[in-house]
């Protein structure tokens, strides 16, 4: 058995072995390193030097230790490396880990580096971190980078969302009672395609479907409000995505809030998700009383409006305000629905605590996928129980 690159299968898991140990004497594989797999080793060696093989001298080429220099040609030149040697999805870990260990992130001020980073979410949000400190000669390259993650996922998800919540919108808009000028006659005679009358060759329509004559005229509201603290900038990410194209939609209207301790209306920015974006502010602490104080201000028809709290519902606000709040907007017919992370990150950190206290007053809380999101909403649009994943 060979591998692609024509050495044997024993050779290649030395080769793989000698660059995740690093090299010295310790690593045991005796295996020298020649042509790309060096450049290779040696952007590994920037980035996990330090907590890799020990740190042990390597023979000709000095002790082992992690960095980048500290200036910005050197990152640009790593990420153009690691970018040539590792597959998208790797860059991506790699990337993260250099603005963990390295401090890479007081960098990204720096076009030359932004210009050479492999653009994904987790990156998004470091950019909106940092966006009040970026230098006028960096903003324009931050903005691209962040419109080339936004459209991404906008386009990934925009066509399924539109469909689900059509389709639930619809569902919501009929009547078994319609007038006879409102009768869908397509979905009526399938619906009583049973009562076929082969002698009369003719249906008997037991049961109408049509559409009630207001329908048009009431248009559900959407409310999202966002944590907008640290931990959650991949929610706050795909938050505005999906709010953009709610937004879209002629059947909805629709609201962004952010917050932490203050409050943020973002909806006259709904347009355009990266302005959306860079008009919030990551980090600080958390106010969710207050946020939903200005949403429920806001709503006009309750029976006809969904809010969706999007928090890891870690509280610095006033716990026993908030509670008594979302029990009065749900007694007043808003259906709200709390979601911990709106991510593909896998279970958030979480206020226990307070998650059970909403469920205890019907509210759901649980973390949301990004390809789950349209069914959620389309659940929550027809006043349906919200499907809620089993680890929840």
């Amino acid at each position: 058995m060979t591998t692609t690159h024509g050495m044997s299968a024993d050779d290649e898991r030395l080769r793989r072995w000698r660059l995740v140990l690093g090299g010295g004497e310790a690593d045991g594989t005796e295996r020298a390193l020649t042509g790309t797999d060096t450049a290779v080793d040696d952007a590994l060696t920037a980035l996990y030097g330090g907590a890799a093989g020990g740190g042990g001298e390597r023979p000709g080429r000095g002790p082992r230790s992690a960095g980048l220099g500290g200036s910005a040609p050197s990152v640009a030149r790593w990420l153009g490396d690691i970018r040539a040697y590792f597959p998208r999805s790797v860059v991506q870990v790699m990337q993260r880990d250099a603005i963990d260990r390295l401090g890479l992130a007081a960098l990204l001020t720096e076009p030359d580096v932004l210009e050479s980073v492999e653009p994904d979410i987790h990156l998004v949000g470091t950019l909106l971190s940092l966006a009040h400190a970026l230098p006028e000669t960096t903003r324009e390259t931050a903005r691209a980078v962040v419109r080339t993650v936004v459209d991404d996922l906008e386009q990934r998800l925009s066509a399924r969302t539109r469909a689900t919540l059509t389709g639930a919108l619809d569902r919501s808009a009929r009547t078994a009672r319609p007038r006879h000028g409102d009768i869908d006659w397509n979905r009526t005679i399938r619906a009583n395609l049973g009562n076929y009358l082969p002698d009369h060759r003719t249906v008997v329509p037991e049961r109408l479907i049509g559409h009630a004559r207001a329908a048009p005229a009431v248009r559900k509201e959407v409310v999202l409000c966002v944590d907008q603290s640290g931990s959650m900038a991949a929610s706050l990410v795909y938050a505005s995505v999906f709010g953009a194209v709610l937004a879209s939609m002629r059947s909805l209207s629709t609201r962004l809030v952010v917050f932490d301790t203050s409050v943020a209306d973002l909806t006259d920015r709904l347009h355009d998700p990266v302005d959306l974006l860079f008009g919030t502010r990551l980090g600080g602490g958390t106010d969710i009383n207050r946020a939903l104080a200005h949403c429920q201000s806001r709503i006009t028809r309750p029976s006809d409006t969904v809010v969706v709290l999007i928090s890891d519902l870690y509280e610095g606000g006033m716990r026993d305000e908030m509670l008594k709040r979302v029990a009065s907007m749900t007694a007043s017919g808003v259906q709200v629905v709390a979601l911990l992370a709106l991510s593909d990150d896998g279970a958030p950190s979480y206020d226990r605590e307070h998650a059970a206290a909403l469920a205890a007053l019907g509210v759901p809380a649980f973390a949301c996928t990004p390809d789950r999101f349209p069914e959620v909403m389309a659940a929550a649009l027809e006043r349906r129980p919200i499907p809620v994943p089993e680890a929840a």
